[in-house]
């Protein structure tokens, strides 16, 4: 039988029974074809995860007994904060879902001077909602224990950076080698990854006012949907 993880935005404790909402039901019931008495894997984000059986599955009623906790933890010791400028939506969806995967802390989504995102404020909701959606599925896919936190900069002067900060550009004099120690002192480290057209004069100056540091990590340019994927996997490796 698969192994299902589901997340669940609700208080979980053992001995309890909980409601499977409708959409999570559909999941089980159609594409993982499990039924009353089947075991799952349930997290709410607050750390450790749940051991539970299926108690009804049906489409008016779904619920699941919760039998026992698991202390477990699965999230990096260094805290990533990832701001992605915005870009067309299926590459910040690749971002999303890949650093969700590799053990992002948190994301912020922002506009910059060269950004190519275009998007209605009435629409900005149910974008915000889809890629909310994607970091959840990631989390239960990758067995995480913590749900990367979401935030739309409509600025880079709304971003609010965490710990080392740095900003990835090929013009940088300090290079990934000579910041290896002191990123793996840290608690948290923040990285601000340009536009498809690389970052401006005035974007550069805004991200030096909030205290970012220019860095160049290796001798090529990657796309930007590349840069936060390859940057969490080095961090990862510094540690391991």
């Amino acid at each position: 039988m698969p192994h299902c993880r589901l997340f669940l935005n609700s208080d979980l404790q053992t001995g309890r029974e909980v409601l499977i909402p409708a959409d999570q039901a559909h999941y089980l019931r159609h594409v993982m074809r499990l039924g009353s008495g089947d075991g799952i894997t349930l997290f709410n984000g607050h750390g450790g995860e749940y051991r539970a059986t299926i108690s009804q599955l049906s489409k008016s009623r779904s619920s699941c007994l919760i039998e026992a906790f698991i202390d477990a933890n699965r999230e990096m010791p260094i805290r990533v904060h990832i701001i992605q400028c915005a870009n067309k939506s299926e590459k910040i969806e690749a971002v999303l879902q890949k650093c969700t995967e590799l053990g992002v802390a948190s994301f912020q989504i922002a506009n910059s001077e060269r950004s190519q995102f275009k998007l209605a404020e009435k629409k900005l909701q149910s974008r915000l909602d889809r890629w909310q959606r994607i970091i959840i599925e990631a989390a239960e896919q990758s067995e995480r224990t913590a749900i990367p936190a979401l935030t739309w900069c409509p600025s880079l002067k709304n971003l609010q950076p965490v710990g080392n900060a740095y900003t990835l550009h090929p013009e940088a004099a300090e290079a990934w080698k000579e910041v290896k120690k002191s990123i793996s002192a840290a608690s948290d480290i923040t990285l601000a990854i340009g536009p498809e057209g690389g970052w401006s004069r005035r974007d550069l100056e805004r991200l030096s006012s909030l205290g970012f540091s220019p860095l160049i990590f290796g001798p090529r340019v990657m796309r930007t949907e590349t840069v936060a994927p390859a940057l969490t996997a080095a961090i990862q490796a510094i540690l391991n």
